[in-house]
């Protein structure tokens, strides 16, 4: 392991240069990569981490025909993708896109966020997380609320100032 260190560091340090430092007009993802090299460009993930792990030998997992919009693409394919856990009888339905593959992840995704319900419940990271966008959603239209109230208060109050019997000296 200790000699895996310098090697990643040349080959970071080796492939940064070759990415930033080429042609300023063109983007770093898509100048060429010298021979040899591989380079993986990540994507954030949720900030899920707790999630469950889950173990293939519990779950059933059938591929059958989806539904809605999307006409024969749809009424022919059989890309929807229904994934049962056996032991606690969850079942998730993923029909969000047409490449099976997708699906059959994201559902894998959406099994593991239900079983975090399932096994913690209001202690469940997906609740918890939820929970503070709705009351970061109701602090945000509390404060737009008020500020709708004084400016109301403020045109009250010039309109008052502006009429002619209220002549103040």
């Amino acid at each position: 392991m200790s000699g895996l260190v310098p090697f990643l560091g040349r080959v970071y340090t080796l492939s940064s240069r070759v990415l930033w430092r080429a042609s300023p007009g063109v983007s770093p993802l898509l100048r060429p990569l010298p021979t040899g090299l591989t380079c993986v460009f990540t994507v954030g993930k949720k900030d899920l981490t707790d999630l469950p792990a889950l173990i293939e030998d519990e779950l059933e997992e059938q591929f059958v025909r989806g539904s809605g919009p999307g006409g024969q693409a749809t009424n022919k394919t059989s890309n929807c993708v229904v994934l049962k856990h056996v032991p606690t009888g969850i079942v998730v339905k993923c029909h969000q896109t047409r490449s099976v593959d997708t699906n059959r992840k994201r559902a894998r995704e959406i099994m593991r966020e239900k079983l975090d319900v399932a096994y913690k419940g209001d202690l469940s990271e997906v609740l918890v997380k939820k929970k503070e966008s709705v009351q970061r959603k109701q602090e945000k239209r509390k404060k737009v609320n008020e500020n709708l109230e004084k400016k109301r208060q403020f045109k009250e109050a010039l309109a008052t100032d502006s009429k002619p019997g209220n002549d103040t000296v």
